[in-house]
C-alpha cells in the first residue's frame, strides 16, 4: 500500500497528517507516546500545548492575527480546535490545553485515511515520501541520525515554561481582573506591586537557586523570546518592570492609581480554575519558585499545580538544509516540519505542517510544490529558515518585520500593519472561494 509517512504528533505533525490524509492519501502517523515521553511531556494525547496555553494576538493587523488568518484558508486542524475550546484571554487566543488536545487526538484517530503507530523511529527514514516533525526535544539515536545531514551539527537554544496557580488560592484583596486599556473583558487577573514591594521581589528573584542543567543541556544559550523571568531581571532593577512586569494600561481599582509593577495571569482551562504567569518562564529550583513567587501580592497563599521548566530544545540547519518546500534539498522525498525547522512558536510550527503536509502531497502526485509568496507571514516565515544569508540563524516567531516593506510608505504603524495584513489576504482570497476552503494546486 502506497502511503506517506509522518513521524511525530505534535501541532506540525498533526497538521501534515491532517492536510495529507484530507487528500485522500494514506497515511502512517507514528508517536512514541504513550510509552515513552520527553522531559516537557505529561500527556498521553496529540498535540500537547507545553509551554502555554496561549496561541497569540487574535486581530487580523497583528502578525499572530495574520499567521491564523493564513492558516485558516489552508484548512488548519489546529485552529478548528481551538474555534471549539477557546477560553477568554482579550485580544489573544488562548484555549483549554486538555480540551484542545482531546479535540484534535480524536480527529486523527478517526480519519479513515490516517494509520496511528506507536514506536520510538531510531532513524530517518530510507525510502518513501516522509514528514520529520519530532519536535525541538528530538534526542537520542534520531537526533543524531539527523545531525548527520549537516557537517555543522544541530543548533540549540533553551525555552522554559511558567508556573500554574488554582484560581480559588488568589488573594482577591489584593489581585483584581483587567485587562490592559480596559481592551477585552477584563480577562486577566492583575496582582499589583508598590515600589517597596517590587524592589524586594526583584532582589529576591535574582539572588535564588536555579536548578541544574544536565551535561547534555550545556552550554546555555537563550532564545529571548523564552526568556527565564530570573535571567531577564538580572539585567537591571527595572527590566521586568518594563517587560513582563510593565504596568502601563492599568489601574489598581483600590487605589485608583498606577501600580509600580504588575504581575498578570492568564486563564489556563476553560473553566478559570487554573491561571498561568505571564512571561515567568523559569529554570528555578522548586522550591525557590514557591518561596519567591509567593511573594507577589496576591499569591501569598497560591497554591502551585504546576512549576516552571526549562529544557533544551533543538533545531536543524534549515538555511543549508532546506528547499522553500520545506524538504530536504538532497532528498525531495524528506520533508521537515515544525520547531525543529528553526519555527518558533504553536502556530508557526502548525503552518510549517501545513505547507510540508500539502508538499508531501504535491510529492507524492507528482505536482509542483507550494512555495508560498515572501509578503505572506507563512511564506516569510519560510524564507527566513532557509535564507543561507542569515550569520546567525536562530528560531523565528511570526512578526511583520520579516515581511518585505510595502509600496508606498504608512507611517501609522496600526495602519501599516493592516496594509500589510491586507496584502497577504488579497493573495489568499484569489485562491480561495471562503475561508477554510481545501487548498488544490493547480499545476
Amino acid at each position: 500500500m502506497k502511503k506517506i509517512t509522518v513521524v511525530g504528533a505534535g501541532l506540525a505533525g498533526c497538521e501534515a497528517a491532517w492536510q495529507i490524509a484530507n487528500a485522500g492519501i494514506k497515511v502512517e502517523l507514528i508517536d512514541m507516546k504513550p510509552s515513552k515521553k520527553s522531559a516537557a511531556h505529561h500527556s498521553d494525547k496529540f498535540a500537547e500545548l507545553v509551554c502555554s496555553n496561549s496561541l497569540k494576538a487574535a486581530r487580523l493587523d497583528s502578525a499572530a492575527g495574520l499567521l491564523k488568518e493564513e492558516m485558516r484558508y489552508l484548512g488548519s486542524l489546529c485552529l478548528e480546535a481551538a474555534s471549539k475550546c477557546s477560553v477568554a484571554a482579550g485580544g489573544a487566543l488562548a484555549v483549554d490545553r486538555e480540551i484542545f488536545s482531546d479535540y484534535i487526538t480524536e480527529k486523527i484517530k478517526n480519519h479513515p485515511n490516517i494509520m496511528v503507530t506507536e514506536k520510538t523511529v531510531k532513524s530517518l527514514p530510507s525510502e518513501g515520501i516522509s514528514v520529520i516533525a519530532t519536535g525541538p526535544l528530538t534526542d537520542g539515536e534520531l537526533a543524531e541520525s539527523i545531525s548527520k545531514l549537516s557537517d555543522k551539527g544541530n543548533l540549540s537554544f533553551y525555552d522554559a515554561a511558567a508556573p500554574v496557580v488554582t484560581a480559588d488560592s488568589i488573594d482577591f484583596e489584593r489581585a483584581f481582573y483587567a485587562s490592559r486599556y480596559d481592551k477585552g473583558d477584563s480577562d486577566y487577573i492583575n496582582c499589583p506591586m508598590n515600589k517597596e514591594e517590587y524592589t524586594l521581589f526583584h532582589s529576591e528573584l535574582v539572588k535564588a537557586e536555579s536548578a541544574k542543567l544536565s551535561e547534555f543541556d550545556k552550554p546555555l544559550k537563550v532564545y529571548e523570546g523564552c526568556m527565564p523571568i530570573e535571567v531577564l531581571a538580572k539585567r537591571g532593577e527595572d527590566s521586568i518592570r518594563f517587560g513582563p512586569l510593565k504596568p502601563v494600561g492599568l489601574r489598581d481599582p483600590k487605589t485608583g492609581h498606577r501600580p509600580w509593577a504588575v504581575v498578570q495571569l492568564r486563564r489556563e482551562n476553560a473553566k478559570g480554575t487554573m491561571f498561568n504567569l505571564v512571561g515567568f518562564q523559569t529554570n528555578l529550583k522548586f522550591g525557590e519558585q514557591k518561596r519567591v513567587f509567593s511573594m507577589i501580592p496576591g499569591l501569598q497563599n497560591a497554591e502551585f499545580v504546576r512549576y516552571g521548566v526549562m529544557h533544551r530544545n533543538s533545531f536543524i540547519n534549515s538555511p543549508e538544509l532546506l528547499n522553500k518546500s520545506l524538504s530536504l534539498k538532497n532528498n525531495p522525498d524528506l520533508f521537515f516540519a515544525g520547531q525543529i525547522t528553526g519555527v518558533e512558536g504553536y502556530m508557526e510550527s502548525a503552518a510549517s505542517g501545513i505547507i510540508a503536509g500539502i508538499n508531501a502531497v504535491n510529492r507524492y502526485n507528482k505536482r509542483d510544490s507550494l512555495v508560498l509568496p515572501e509578503f505572506t507571514m507563512i511564506g516569510a516565515l519560510i524564507n527566513y529558515i532557509c535564507d543561507k544569508t542569515v550569520v546567525d540563524f536562530q528560531p523565528m516567531g511570526a512578526n511583520f518585520g520579516v515581511l518585505p516593506v510595502l509600496d508606498v510608505q504608512i507611517r501609522d504603524k496600526r495602519e501599516r500593519y493592516a496594509a500589510l495584513s491586507q496584502r497577504s489576504i488579497e493573495w489568499f482570497s484569489k485562491l480561495f472561494n471562503k475561508v477554510g476552503d481545501k487548498y488544490e494546486n493547480s499545476n
